[in-house]
């Protein structure tokens, strides 16, 4: 029989866990991990431009020059597989400068997260980026091997509730801390790619960029796992020393 402590505890690891898992979901299948304030469009000339910048961005081929202009120039929004723009939804881009804008996004495909970066943004002469490459194909798997490390603990978990066990208990916690860390793992190398890509790539003027929603979303997953992870090592070496000590008991 469970003491009613330890029941408590296993029921706020659970609703921890589930919290964490749905934020780290909705994170990761959002793009509002960075976002991009660009000035208004101004003049025919300039409204040229980024028509042009936008129809590369869209029917272009992938070049991470090409679609970082377009998002420094038009409000773009990155997250782990999408890159998004705000453009007006009508034709004259700049004769009506009321007009509604609308979100355009295209997805990273599997073979783009994998392609190399270069210390020059689209001169694939001037040499690897091994640095950015790593950081970049590692925010990609990281929050991956999160949610699968939740799944198999969500699998052990249901297992040990048919054998009526609380032995697995501590292994299911320490998949939950490895998740949270895989999490907090992946804003850092978000951030530090974020980073670095701006040192190599220069903003243009009055182009500001801010954290989104997405990426707090991700932060906040993290320690709602590695508190999950407590309770859960907690039930686990209190049940279990316990029963050792009433096994003691019984004997003597």
């Amino acid at each position: 029989m469970v003491d009613n402590r330890y029941a408590t505890a296993l029921v706020i690891a659970c609703v921890l866990s589930v919290l964490a898992t749905v934020y780290l979901s909705v994170a990761v299948g959002t793009q509002h991990w960075y976002q991009y304030t660009s000035p208004t469009v101004r003049g025919e000339a300039n409204a040229s431009e980024l028509r042009a910048l936008y129809e590369e961005f869209m029917d272009g081929e992938f070049d991470e020059k090409t679609y970082s202009d377009t998002l420094f120039r038009l409000n773009g929004t990155v997250g782990l597989w999408w890159r998004c723009v705000l453009v007006p939804g009508g034709a004259g881009w700049y004769k009506e400068p009321g007009l509604k804008l609308v979100l355009e996004c295209r997805s990273f495909t599997l073979p783009q997260q994998f392609t190399p970066k270069y210390k020059e943004p689209g001169n694939h002469n001037s040499g690897e980026d091994m640095l950015r490459t790593y950081l970049w194909r590692c925010q990609f798997l990281l929050p991956l091997a999160s949610l699968g490390l939740v799944v198999l603990a969500a699998l052990t978990g249901c297992c040990a509730c048919l054998c009526r066990s609380l032995t697995p208990t501590l292994g299911i916690g320490v998949l939950h801390l490895l998740a949270g860390l895989c999490t907090l793992a992946t804003v850092c190398c978000y951030l530090a790619g974020m980073d670095l890509l701006h040192r190599v790539s220069m903003l243009p003027e009055r182009v500001d960029g801010s954290l989104g929603w997405s990426l707090y979303l991700a932060l906040i997953s993290s320690p709602l796992h590695m508190m999950a992870a407590a309770l859960l090592v907690w039930a686990a070496r209190s049940h279990s020393q316990n029963y050792y000590r009433m096994t003691a008991y019984r004997v003597a």
